[in-house]
């Protein structure tokens, strides 16, 4: 069962709570952590890119298609739609010979604000480009379009480029294929639903790939660099999500998912997922800064620099400070 995870203060008094589960997972399978319920059943969410890029280069799609490595984390990324991401999907599409109309990943305004702004007060409007899975669906389309797919329909279910991705997650995390939950995510791809647990253990062997089977091996490596040498284009300005491979890119890997999951992977060792049960993603900066902590991942310094998320400040309308997040994890170590 879920557990309270964070708190929520306005002033001295807890206004709101949080409850959740994580899973802390060695490469080998063996749970070493937990809060809550470690087989608890969600979706991956956009957590799964990572995952869904390594056919892209175990293939042969990437070389064929000379993809850089800023081209390859935006691929993983779920991107504010700031220009500079725009640009680098702009120039997969490119070198793939594909149409942005092709893109068949739905429309909704940059993520980040600033960006959202600059695109109206241009007299312009979103485009599928600039939702933020554009880069993993630019990604499926150079598949596509290596393997001689039809890419019409290529968002569906039964289209191989999709039963390809059911595939991989399935050999990546240990899960059968007929026992990952399918179903549409938010951009119209499969979503995979599998155990925290499973989700842990796929950033454990993704960020340690001597763990995986031997066809992903150089791919992950390949993958998490990119994630490293570009976290900006894992996600962008004011996020978590780059703010942390920016500060601890040497040691790990990691992703957001939409309804309050992240997942990372330690280059020495450790998955972790974390899920939020009521999916506000608010609470997730916290408690994964928290889980680092109580794992002796990060050091003071590292903590220092990523201070702004580990007791997030809440501000009203007025910009007056009001209150803050607090994690109040209760890690168990598995016996």
């Amino acid at each position: 069962m879920s557990e309270y995870i964070a708190d929520v203060y306005r002033n001295k008094l807890i206004e709101s709570r949080h409850r959740g589960d994580a899973a802390v997972v060695e490469p080998d399978g063996q749970i070493s952590y937990y809060c809550g319920n470690p087989e608890y059943n969600t979706y991956l969410r956009s957590a799964a890119k990572p995952f869904q890029i390594l056919p892209v280069i175990n293939s042969g799609a990437a070389d064929f298609f000379n993809f850089s490595s800023q081209e390859i984390a935006v691929m993983c990324s779920s991107h504010n739609g700031e220009e500079k991401h725009i640009k680098v999907v702009k120039s997969i599409l490119k070198k793939i010979e594909v149409e942005e109309d092709e893109l068949n990943c739905g429309v909704h305004d940059p993520i980040f604000k600033k960006a959202a702004h600059k695109l109206y007060l241009d007299g312009k409007k979103a485009t599928e480009i600039h939702n933020n899975c554009s880069g993993k669906h630019a990604a499926l389309l150079s598949l596509c379009k290596y393997m001689d797919w039809d890419i019409k329909d290529y968002i569906t279910p039964t289209h191989p480029v999709q039963k390809l991705m059911v595939k991989t997650v399935s050999e990546v995390t240990s899960v059968k294929k007929e026992d990952i939950y399918l179903g549409e995510d938010g951009c119209g791809v499969v979503v995979f639903g599998l155990p925290i647990k499973n989700m842990a253990l796929g950033f454990a062997r993704l960020a340690n790939p001597d763990y995986l089977p031997h066809q992903y091996r150089e791919a992950a490596q390949r993958i998490t660099k990119s994630m490293s040498d570009h976290p900006y284009m894992v996600a962008g300005s004011e996020r978590f999500n780059t703010d942390l491979i920016e500060v601890m890119g040497n040691k790990l890997t990691g992703k957001m998912g939409a309804e309050g999951v992240f997942c990372l992977g330690l280059f020495d060792g450790s998955g972790v997922c974390v899920k939020i049960e009521d999916g506000n993603y608010r609470a997730l900066a916290p408690v994964v800064i928290d889980i680092l902590k109580n794992i002796g991942a990060i050091s003071s310094d590292e903590l220092e620099r990523l201070k702004k998320y580990d007791k997030p400040i809440l501000k009203n309308h007025h910009d007056h400070r009001v209150g803050y997040i607090e994690s109040v994890l209760q890690l168990k170590k598995r016996s």
